[in-house]
């Protein structure tokens, strides 16, 4: 097959139909094709054929895309099929998703407000360091390889990834493997590599995202490739003031040209740039842009055609503004911004209160605060029931006798009477429960509390919560997220800190022991995994492995404890999660929860 971008439209390459063309690059280019086995569209990426006269080469694509397929993570761009046509070219389906590239979003918006950008350091972070976990490099991080769908970041173009174990370099074709503007030293120089010639890509990626420049800028590819070798960038601070300088520290052991003086890993690199744009000599409200990317002077905060990440903006916020009919490069139809509680009108609301001080009955009782006065004496009226016999302003102004008895039984009756009016509606809402039913990110259902709300993340993950939006950002960050506000809630109201979490994975097995669970957990959720014994058990109508444990942040000591079931099921396992802001998580709603279950 020869390979003539627009001639292929229309035409049908290897069982799949070309639409229109989405994307290309110097090895490949990117079409959006319709699968007609499955009625869904994908990314289908077609290689050069040069490359396909490689043999080494077309094996490893194969094998290495067929790896990263495997891969569960959220923040990895599902791969579908790869493989070579019947004239050998070689080709990935993909997950197409409806948003834009970091490229795009840097090019139309200049440098990126702290917050959204720290998020998607972090999920990018979170990716690199799973695949790295398999021994897969990917060598070519770059921002038109980072999708932004809402408020989910997929890093993509695994295809020319490499095992750890290989040398970098050219191929027999003489084509570098990588992107000069991104590229680590030890990738120049053809040394062996590893996950820390990523990082090093990943540090020039969030210096252009935070700068709108490059660390290096030079009139050829030899200046350029002889920058990253023996020069060192403009240090960020004085591209952007408002940056503290240990954000310089951080990128210069990032970019640092011995890949032993960088960071272990990706997380920590990210973890440590947020630990120092945060730091207490931030104003965070300025830092952070919690009203979502600010456009650059001249510009429409609507200059793209593609939705914009950023964070809730507020109770009821439907997420960051789109343009209707988008169709960026990356789409996958139907993608949605960041989400917000609807309804929840505070931190300390009632469903169904206005305010986060309402009271059930529509008026506060006598002597709260906030609360209007019956009369002329409300103000100094007793909020408590009085002992029988009790002196009261009326008995000492001469009243006549029985008066004070009379009306201290009554107050008595009035409070025990709204107290048992309380404890009745209280009571009955806490026996509300509602159910979720089965979806392909959670194929199962279980009940919850009446008063949380559940959400679906895409087809990734579900999780249930009084707080679903805040914890819904934190487990689809991964490694590395950011726990201000799940630790905010933990602080503020630790009772309202549980939930349930869901999500399937062929990574997790019933079979494990708690070494091999505890990295497996690492490498999907955020924080680090304390985690007990395995322990045989039933989850609703399923048997499963039991893991009881606790998931912490190393940044703010912020601990959620946890009880977890591995279910085995086909295609892939699930991992069912109830946790609380306590060390023992085993109560009554996760006994119920548990007895719940039911796995289509």
């Amino acid at each position: 097959m020869q390979l003539n971008e627009r001639s292929l439209i229309g035409q049908e390459v290897a069982g799949y139909y070309i639409e229109d063309i989405v994307g290309k690059g110097g090895m490949a280019v990117v079409y959006l094709a319709l699968d007609p086995r499955l009625s869904r569209r994908v990314a289908l990426k077609i290689l050069n054929p040069v490359l396909s006269v490689d043999d080494r080469f077309r094996q490893r694509f194969i094998l290495e895309s067929r790896t990263v397929a495997s891969i569960e993570h959220p923040n990895i761009i599902p791969i579908y099929e790869a493989n070579a046509d019947a004239d050998g070219v070689l080709y990935i389906a993909m997950r197409y998703v409806d948003g834009l590239d970091l490229r795009r979003l840097i090019h139309d918006r200049g440098p990126l407000p702290l917050g959204p950008a720290n998020r998607i350091f972090a999920q990018v972070a979170a990716a690199l360091d799973a695949a790295h976990a398999h021994d897969l490099i990917h060598r070519d991080v770059k921002p038109a390889n980072i999708l932004l769908a809402g408020d989910h970041v997929y890093l993509t173009d695994f295809g020319i990834t490499k095992h750890r174990s290989s040398i970098s370099g050219l191929t027999q074709t003489d084509q570098f493997i990588g992107t000069p503007r991104y590229m680590s030293p030890e990738q120049i120089n053809k040394e062996h590599i590893d996950g820390r010639c990523d990082q090093y890509a990943l540090g020039c990626v969030v210096y252009e995202a935070l700068s709108a420049r490059l660390p290096f800028q030079r009139e050829n590819d030899i200046a350029l490739l002889w920058a990253h070798l023996a020069e060192q960038p403009v240090p960020l601070s004085h591209i952007r003031p408002e940056l503290p300088p240990q954000v310089d520290a951080v990128m210069a052991r990032a970019l640092a040209k011995s890949p032993e003086q960088r960071y272990a890993t990706c997380t920590e690199f990210v973890t440590a740039l947020r630990d120092a744009i945060s730091g207490p000599q931030a104003d965070q409200d300025d830092l952070l842009g919690r009203g979502g990317l600010v456009p650059r002077p001249g510009t429409s905060p609507h200059s793209g055609p593609y939705p914009v990440p950023g964070p809730p903006s507020g109770p009821g916020s439907s997420g960051p503004h789109s343009v209707p009919g988008s169709s960026g490069p990356h789409s996958v139809p139907g993608s949605s911004g960041p989400h917000s509680v609807p309804g929840l009108s505070g931190p300390h609301s009632v469903p169904g209160s206005s305010g986060p001080h309402s009271y059930p009955f529509g008026a506060p009782p006598s002597g709260a605060q906030g609360g209007s006065q019956a009369g002329p004496r409300a103000s100094s009226a007793h909020t408590g029931p009085l002992p029988p016999g009790a002196p009261t302003r009326e008995g000492t102004r001469g009243k006549r006798p029985g008066r004070v008895p009379i009306v201290a039984v009554t107050l008595v009756a009035a409070v025990a009477a709204l107290a048992l009016v309380a404890f009745i509606v209280f009571s009955h809402r806490g026996d509300t429960w509602a159910r979720y039913q089965p979806s392909p990110a959670a194929p199962l259902a279980f009940d919850y509390p009446g008063d949380w709300t559940a959400r679906t993340h895409r087809d990734l993950f579900a999780v249930a919560s009084p707080h679903a939006a805040e914890f819904e950002s934190l487990f689809v960050s991964g490694p590395g997220a950011d726990w201000a506000a799940v630790s905010q809630i933990v602080a503020d109201d630790p009772d309202s800190a549980s939930g349930v979490y869901v999500q399937t994975s062929d990574t997790v097995d019933p079979a494990g022991d708690a070494d091999q669970m505890k990295a497996k957990m690492e490498a999907l959720l955020p924080g680090t995994v304390d985690l007990d014994k395995p322990v045989q058990d039933q989850a609703g109508n399923k048997p499963a492995t039991r893991f009881d444990g606790s998931l912490i942040d190393q940044s703010t000591g912020t601990r959620l404890g946890f009880v977890s079931y591995v279910i085995g099921r086909q295609p892939k396992n699930m991992l069912v999660m109830y946790f609380c802001a306590k060390a023992n998580c085993d109560d009554a709603t996760q006994a119920r929860f548990r007895q719940s279950i039911h796995v289509s």
